[in-house]
C-alpha cells in the first residue's frame, strides 16, 4: 500500500523543528505536519520567505500552529542563537527535520571559514542537533532526520580526507560528500543513541529526484555549466512533484514503527512511493568516527548522548 500524508498519525501536542521551511521539501514538509496537529517551528534563513510560507500554509490549515525562528546554517552564531531561542520556548522536541541545504554551489566560505556546502549542510546541522540534543533526549520518541541524496552513491571511497576539498575543489564532488556525511551522522547518532538506552531515533532519508527549486537555484549561480543546467531542465519534465518528494522524510519522522536502521527513500531510488530500505554499506564505522572529530573540531561543539542526557 502506498503511503502518503494521510498515514501521517495525529501529531497534537507535538514540536517539530524543520530546517529551510519556507520552501521545497522544508515547506512540503511543514505543511504536512502543521496539517497533522503539529505544532511547527519554521527554521529559515530568508524571512520574507518564511513569512509567505507560513502565510501559504495557514491557508491549507487555518488553525496550523507555526513559528518562524531566523537560522542561517552557514553562521555558526546564527545556529547557535536560533538553538537557544527554539530550546528557550520548547522544552521538548518531537521531531528535528534537518532538511535544509545547498548543491554543486561554486567554491565559497561562510563566515567562518567553512566551505559553503559543507558549512551549510553538514556543519550546520551539526551545531544545531548538538545545541538542542538535550531536549530532544528529554523528549520520549523523539526523532532526527537527515536528509541524504542520491548522490551519496558519488562519493566513491567514503568520507575523503579532506571533505570540503579545499585544494582542487570539485562542487558536486563536495556535494556528494556532504550527503555522505548526513547518512553518516544518521547512522552514528542512532549508534548513540542505543548505546545510552535513549528512547530517541536517528534516520536517514532521502527525496529521489524531485522538481524543488533546489537545482534552478544551482543553474543560476556564476559559473554553472553543462552538468548545472541539465538538472535544472530535467527535474521540471521528469522529477516528482514537491509533495511526492518530501514523503521520505515525513515517513520517516512520523511512522509509529519506523526503523532507524533502514534508509527511507523512493521505492525506484529516484522515483515511487517512500519506503524503507535496507541501508547502504552499514560497515562505515571508521569515516563515522572521522566524521565525529572533524566536525567536533571545527565548530567545537560535540554530538554527545551522554552529555546531552546531563544537561536535559
Amino acid at each position: 500500500m502506498t503511503w502518503t500524508t494521510r498515514d501521517i498519525p495525529d501529531q497534537t501536542g507535538r514540536v517539530c523543528v524543520v530546517t529551510g521551511a519556507n520552501g521545497g521539501l522544508g515547506l512540503a514538509s511543514a505543511k504536512a505536519l502543521a496539517g497533522a496537529g503539529a505544532h511547527v517551528v519554521m527554521a529559515a534563513r530568508d524571512q520574507a520567505k518564511a513569512a509567505a510560507a507560513r502565510d501559504e500554509i495557514l491557508t491549507a490549515h487555518p488553525q496550523a500552529s507555526l513559528e518562524i525562528v531566523e537560522l542561517d546554517l552557514a553562521s555558526q552564531a546564527s545556529v547557535a542563537q536560533a538553538a537557544e531561542t527554539i530550546a528557550s520556548r520548547h522544552p521538548q522536541i518531537h521531531v528535528l527535520m534537518n532538511n535544509a541545504g545547498v548543491m554543486a554551489l561554486p567554491q565559497g566560505l561562510t563566515e567562518d571559514g567553512f566551505e559553503t556546502q559543507w558549512g551549510v549542510n553538514v556543519l550546520g546541522h551539526w551545531s544545531l542537533t548538538s545545541l538542542l540534543l538535550p531536549r530532544i533526549v528529554s523528549t520520549p520518541g523523539a526523532r532526527v532526520v537527515w536528509l541524504a541524496s542520491v548522490a551519496q552513491h558519488q562519493a566513491f571511497g567514503g568520507l575523503l580526507p579532506d571533505p570540503q576539498m579545499r585544494g582542487a575543489y570539485d562542487p558536486w564532488r563536495v556535494y556528494s560528500q556532504t550527503k555522505l556525511a548526513n547518512r553518516l551522522l544518521a547512522m552514528g547518532l542512532q549508534q548513540r543513541f542505543e548505546a545510552a538506552g535513549v528512547d530517541a531515533a536517528s534516520f536517514v532519508a532521502h527525496p529521489g529526484l524531485t522538481n524543488s527549486d533546489l537545482q534552478q537555484h544551482t543553474a543560476a549561480q556564476p559559473g554553472a555549466g553543462l552538468q548545472e543546467r541539465f538538472w535544472a531542465e530535467l527535474t521540471p519534465i521528469a522529477g516528482m512533484s514537491v509533495a511526492t518528494g518530501a514523503l521520505s522524510q515525513l515517513r520517516a519522522a512520523t511512522e509509529p514503527d519506523a526503523d532507524p536502521h533502514k534508509q527511507y527513500c523512493p521505492l525506484a531510488g529516484a522515483f515511487g512511493p517512500p519506503v524503507a530500505k535496507p541501508m547502504l554499506k552499514p560497515g562505515t564505522g571508521p569515516d563515522i568516527e572521522r566524521l565525529w572529530a572533524m566536525a567536533e573540531q571545527d565548530t567545537g561543539l560535540t554530538l554527545d548522548v551522554d552529555a546531552a542526557l546531563a544537561d536535559a
